[in-house]
């Protein structure tokens, strides 16, 4: 006796159960609008009673996306009242929670055109672009709202800054707008994102109004600031913590060298350049590039030679400070990361209409890895500072 066997087909029953979820959805929603509808005319259909407001007079369908899909909705038309269904706001047209999904998904860095084929795979209707950069206007609120918080850290000791450059339209023309980004370490020793803002280029100007920007929000206790070498940001530091120390990035200082040495040469002097840093003080950082110079000297590259002798002691900040400290805070590796991370999203965008656009996206992204284990976890003990501190206080 042969046995029967039963076959499923998956996608036909997994279709049958969305729209069975679909159905019920609606017939849900619909159910609930005609409730409303009696409460407000304080009538059942077709009632008749001395407490009715109002009267029926048919109904219109109107379009609702949803998690489940799209679904029709019949929404009563009364005489002698106006119907304002608390159940979906006036004139919406997408349940909020696929509003948020829209725009989480382009916040994360998901196209335009892949968050349209992704909304129309999922609910089966597709979003135009212009609806999506009214969706991120809410959005934008928000991020306005965190981008100008009062900072509550208390003192920052340590402060990252760079500058990082996108592209915008202007008038049909392409160019560059400058986003100016700062982080710190507070003196728990957490980092924290303390804001970023649109800089045309980065100038003293620029620089200034950023930094007094910070400044008005709560930064405070700022010992030494770390940095790319950029002569408007150093005039703007010394004006706005006159008391700061400033370290000049090493990363950047050697790619500043390598730019003046034949590409045979570069892992020959970055083991050179390296090994200044390697030094257990400033004195013997100091010798050590003494020596480094002398050697490029003989290699025949003066320019590189020159390079060491002049900006060498901008790099060595950092000695002044616990040598616990010292591999965190003489590079600016700790933004150059978040830089790469937002550059990983704007590439997907490529060219910004404006300033503006550019700005928020880049602080959604920026509150984005804020809130994530970065901001967590923490990044110094700064009791080593404190130590130091009590130290120099009591010699």
């Amino acid at each position: 006796m042969s046995e029967k066997i039963v076959q499923l087909n998956e996608e036909v029953i997994k279709g049958q159960l969305k729209e069975l979820v679909r159905g019920s959805v609606e017939e849900t929603h619909n159910e609930l609008l005609e409730k409303e509808a009696d409460q407000l005319t304080q009538a059942a259909r077709y009632e008749r009673n001395e407490a009715r407001q109002g009267y029926r007079s048919g109904h219109y369908d109107r379009n609702l996306t949803t998690t489940s899909g799209d679904v029709t909705l019949h929404m009563p038309r009364l005489k002698g009242v106006t119907f304002e269904t608390a159940i979906i706001e006036r004139y919406r047209r997408r349940e909020s929670s696929v509003e948020e999904a829209l725009i989480e998904m382009y916040l994360a860095g998901v196209s335009v055109r892949r968050v349209e084929d992704i909304t129309e795979a999922l609910w089966g209707s597709k979003v135009s672009p212009s609806t999506i950069s009214e969706l991120n206007k809410k959005a934008y609120v928000h991020i306005e709202d965190w981008r100008n918080r009062p900072l509550q850290g208390g003192r920052y000791p340590y402060v990252y800054v760079d500058g990082i450059y996108l592209r915008r339209n202007w008038g049909g023309e392409y160019e560059n707008v400058s986003v100016l980004v700062a982080i710190a370490v507070n003196e728990d020793g957490y980092r924290e994102v303390l804001g970023a803002a649109e800089g045309m280029k980065e100038d003293k100007v620029s620089w200034l109004s950023f930094f007094q920007w910070l400044k008005g929000r709560g930064l405070d206790g700022v010992k030494l600031i770390i940095g790319d070498k950029c002569l408007g940001m150093l005039e703007a530091v010394g004006e706005v913590f006159p008391d700061a120390k400033y370290q000049r990035c090493v990363v950047h200082f050697y790619r500043n060298v390598f730019s003046v040495i034949p590409k045979s040469k570069v892992k020959q002097v970055a083991k050179m350049l390296k090994a200044i840093h390697a030094q257990e003080s400033k004195k013997a950082s100091r010798e050590k590039a003494r020596a480094v110079a002398a050697e490029l000297k003989s290699m025949k590259l003066p320019e590189a030679a020159k390079k060491v002798e002049d900006s060498i002691e901008e790099t060595l900040t950092y000695c002044d400070f616990p040598s616990e400290h010292w591999t965190k805070i003489r590079t600016n590796n700790a933004i150059e990361r978040l830089n790469r991370e937002i550059r990983r999203r704007t590439r997907v965008v490529g060219c910004f209409t404006d300033g503006n656009s550019a700005l928020m996206l880049v602080c959604a992204r920026l509150r984005h890895v804020a809130g994530t284990q970065w901001g967590n976890k923490k990044y110094m003990n700064m009791k080593h500072l404190e130590t130091m501190e009590t130290v120099s206080l009591a010699g």
